[in-house]
């Protein structure tokens, strides 16, 4: 069966901006203190009349204008999420409700940070098992609602937000535009990112996570990149899980990309869980800072020590 690949991606990111400053007014902390040690200035906070499915529609819908198709034509919806409130509906019937896509398959994926790539791979397998030919794939969450705004360790971190792609089947004459991916996980060491509880709490073991993506993950986005038949100094670009600003850049260095623009939205955006990966590839794109075709490595992690990773050709 033909391979898939990305047509057109799209992002949305609330209006009302948190900064350093503001959260020293809130929590015992500082500007100076947090950008030492996360890298973040700024980030992008949902009000409480802003649900989740509202952030993932609106960068889908972003997505598939850019890419020129009606709703109608979307026959797979795949919403990666870990801050959905309700079971049922899920996110994706909520998204496809909201857009006006009519009969789709529509699943939720719940693999936190990693939640983005295992979407865009879920939705490759089923365009290359012939049973989709056009899907949406979106990674939202809205972590400020899980958040404990008392905690300067956590609270710092994270921001809300969505991105999407359009992701349609190749022609029978084209090369796949996404590459095979590299996923797997560290069950037993799951509970250094966790949101838990009631209410739910997001909390996590931070020198623990440093070490963990630091050490074990650069030799996976390079068995990622050989999956897709490139060395890392064949990127254009590198687009990681925006957890940490002292996490992205030494990994990127690690992995060898040498020639490769490195994405680092966390500065502005902080920590958006599923939706970091898809908003930051989505800002190098609607920026020009990566060609049509060139090849990025896409590459998540964090939440239960899930990873996953796939080369991608750039819409």
């Amino acid at each position: 069966m033909p391979g898939s690949r990305i047509t057109a991606v799209g992002h949305y990111q609330p209006a009302k901006v948190l900064t350093n400053d503001e959260l020293a007014g809130m929590v015992d902390t500082s500007d100076e203190w947090i950008r030492s040690r996360v890298g973040i200035r700024t980030r992008h906070i949902a009000g409480p009349e802003e649900p989740v499915d509202e952030l993932a529609a609106h960068a889908a819908a972003k997505a598939l204008a850019a890419a020129g198709r009606p709703p109608a034509s979307v026959d797979l919806v795949v919403v990666a999420t870990s801050t959905a409130v309700d079971r049922s509906p899920n996110m994706a019937a909520r998204v496809a409700a909201r857009l006006g896509v009519p009969s789709p398959a529509a699943l939720d994926v719940n693999v936190v940070c990693a939640g983005f790539t295992h979407a865009l791979a879920t939705a490759d397998h089923a365009v290359r098992a012939g049973a989709a030919t056009r899907a949406l794939v979106v990674g939202a969450d809205k972590m400020s609602a899980v958040t404990d705004w008392t905690d300067r360790t956590t609270c710092v971190l994270v921001g809300d937000g969505a991105g999407a792609a359009v992701v349609e089947a190749c022609g029978p004459d084209e090369a796949p535009g996404v590459g095979p991916v590299l996923w797997g996980s560290v069950p037993e060491m799951g509970r250094a990112v966790r949101i838990e509880g009631e209410p739910a709490r997001f909390a996590q073991e931070g020198q623990s996570v440093y070490r963990w993506a630091t050490t074990r993950l650069p030799p996976l986005a390079r068995a990622a990149c050989e999956r897709a038949g490139l060395a890392p100094a064949d990127l254009a670009a590198v687009v990681l899980h925006q957890a940490n600003l002292r996490i992205v850049e030494p990994l990127a260095e690690r992995i060898g990309a040498v020639n490769a623009v490195v994405a680092r939205d966390v500065v502005d955006s902080g920590n958006t869980s599923a939706a970091s990966v898809p908003i930051a590839l989505s800002k190098l794109v609607e920026r020009g800072e990566i060609s049509t075709g060139a090849p990025v490595l896409l590459f998540g992690f964090g939440g239960n020590l899930s990873y996953a990773g796939q080369v991608v050709r750039c819409p």
